[in-house]
């Protein structure tokens, strides 16, 4: 079936969660105007349907080949590149300075999630292009700014992230990766790097690498690790291109899903050594590169909605086309279609309410992005700021967990069909599979959030954005609605257990820091939950005002409070008194 952009269901979501029309209306976003970030959207998703969509599959089939060094892409998709770039897409989200176009960040993790719906092997090329972009902005010289950002914005070139080494994994204090000063301002970088997605390809005339290395004089660990900039191709002081740099990609992993993607094995410096600019301070690359991994971080939580809608998508069409059983109470003799039966509904209905709750907590994590980077008085930038970096874990782990889950419901309803890879339903699942494992395994996410986001402010910016969504929640209760069963009850119930879990992880970072890390999994969920339950309740509170007493916002809403917030009491007592089993289960016991 055909993909179709849910444009109704994003704008809801930035209306509740982004808060849209109010900071449309206060000036957050310059000129934009709600019909403009419509149209965007809507042409996106013509886009994503008629030029990405199909050659997902074919992309999935025949994967990436190298020959020689050089990568070579499934069919067609070079021309759907150039259109890309052609159409202003590359370019969406960037300065107007550089050459963008200056629409905010809830614009460009609309259009992501409409990339990575319809084909997330492309997607993958402009996310982490943008984040380098990010990088270079935030810490680039006006020389580098002027001679890289002009043709990575318009996607002329594009841009990769080099963080690991065969033996580091996500332990990046253990990078080997060397800069030697060249003595002219340059360095030449020696070393190997794995997982790097897009690291080599012919779909742009230039890729720019953004390396981690150590300097000869660096402290050892993380606070020893600079970054450095280092094109495929030298750049001569004209910008046009020079000779190749000493870097070239030693081969393409063999993966599960996303094949369509190359992710490389990098070697820098098997000759004289890859001619790298150093990007920010000496030994403080680390903290550039977080900016750009947190850019990455909230895409790819984007990611995890993308495939979930398409997993539903597609699983919906199915199951309103498949016929088997008869209809409960209907004639025995008469095939119904299964979407009938009471349990795929239910199974629809899942997938459809972790999506848009998911949704709902990304472009809320968006939104407060934005404002940090406006107009706005010191103290609100910064305010949105803290409360950006709290969501941002939570966006990224909940949502690619969501992935995952929905991606395995769609096959499910597929049944025997979706084992099949002809029906498109593995693929979903394949592709989820990555994402809650690059950018920061979720299990980080969750340490992150539990041991450097909950103390931000010495707890305030966490107690506000409790104290934000109960005010959600409270909208709920007050509008008194039948169609809205339990849903008041449940929400409040999953506000009231995170208030206790977030409470109780205070006092073990203070007490017992082990148990807050051994519980910090469950406690990002059930974090998850109560966020996305009160943002769903908030919608619908938004239909039922407009009239729309029967919307599918009001269904979703109530079955997510009644179906999937239930696990919030349960997830709170896990936090607070399931770390002690985990602590006992030593390796030699886990081995015994």
């Amino acid at each position: 079936m055909t993909y179709q952009a849910p444009v109704d269901d994003i704008l809801a979501a930035l209306k509740v969660a982004a808060h849209l029309d109010a900071r449309l209306e206060s000036g957050v976003y310059g000129d934009l105007d709600a019909d403009t970030l419509e149209a965007v959207i809507a042409e996106a998703g013509k886009f994503g349907a008629e030029v990405l969509e199909p050659l997902n599959r074919i992309g999935d089939k025949v994967g990436n080949t190298l020959v020689d060094g050089v990568v070579q892409s499934p069919a067609g998709w070079s021309e759907a590149y150039r259109q890309f770039v052609e159409a202003g897409w590359a370019a969406l989200p960037c300065p107007a300075e550089f050459g963008g176009q200056g629409l905010p960040e809830i614009a460009s993790m609309a259009v992501a999630e409409i990339w990575n719906s319809t084909n997330m092997s492309f997607g993958l090329c402009p996310l982490l292009t943008q984040g380098a972009i990010h990088a270079l902005m935030i810490a680039g010289t006006d020389a580098q700014k002027a001679t890289f950002l002009p043709p990575m914005i318009s996607g002329q070139w594009t841009g990769t992230m080099n963080l690991t080494e065969p033996h580091a994994g996500s332990d990046l204090g253990e990078l080997r990766s060397k800069a030697v000063p060249a003595g002219d301002g340059s360095y030449r970088i020696f070393g190997t790097k794995i997982f790097i997605t897009y690291g080599e390809h012919e779909l742009a005339e230039n890729i720019i690498h953004l390396v981690l290395a150590r300097l000869p004089d660096a402290p050892p660990g993380t606070k020893g690790i600079s970054l450095f900039v280092v094109p495929k191709y030298l750049v001569n002081a004209d910008g046009s291109l020079g000779q190749r740099n000493d870097v070239v990609c030693a081969g393409l992993e063999h993966k599960l899903g996303i094949h369509a993607s190359p992710t490389c094995v990098m070697k820098y410096g098997e000759g004289e050594g890859a001619v790298g600019y150093l990007l920010g301070a000496e030994h403080r690359g680390l903290n550039t590169m977080f900016y750009m991994m947190n850019q990455a971080r909230l895409a790819v939580g984007v990611q995890g909605v993308a495939i979930a809608e398409r997993a539903t998508q597609r699983a919906e069409a199915y199951a309103r086309e498949r016929r088997q059983g008869a209809a409960f109470g209907g004639d025995r003799d008469v095939m119904a279609p299964i979407i009938v039966h009471a349990d795929i509904r239910r199974t629809l209905l899942t997938m459809k309410a972790l999506t848009q709750a998911s949704r709902m907590i990304c472009f809320a994590t968006a939104g407060e992005i934005d404002v940090s980077h406006g107009n706005g008085e010191a103290a609100q930038r910064e305010a949105a700021g803290m409360k950006a970096a709290l969501l941002t874990p939570v966006a990224k782990a909940f949502s690619t967990d969501a992935g995952v889950e929905v991606a395995s419901m769609g096959v499910q309803v597929h049944g025997g069909m979706g084992f099949i890879e002809e029906t498109g339903a593995a693929q979903h699942l394949r592709d989820a599979r990555i994402l809650p494992i690059y950018e920061g395994t979720n299990g980080i996410q969750a340490i992150d959030l539990v041991t450097r986001k909950l103390p931000l402010g010495g707890g305030a910016v966490v107690r506000a954005y409790l104290e934000e969504l109960g005010g959600l929640v409270g909208e709920v209760a007050a509008s008194n609605r039948p169609e809205f069963g339990g849903m008041a009850a449940r929400l409040e119930a999953a506000l009231k257990a995170l208030a206790s879990a977030t409470q109780w992880m205070g006092g073990k970072l203070r007490t017992g820091p082990e148990a807050a890390l051994a519980s910090a999994q469950p406690y990002l969920r059930l974090f998850g939950i109560a966020a996305g339950g009160a943002y769903l309740g908030r919608a619908a509170v938004d239909a039922v005002r407009a009239g729309k007493t029967d919307a599918q916002a009001v269904a979703i809403a109530r079955f997510f409070a009644e179906n999937i917030s239930t696990e919030a009491p349960g997830l709170a007592e896990t936090v607070m008194s399931g770390a002690d089993v985990v602590l006992a289960a030593t390796a030699e016991r886990l081995g015994a």
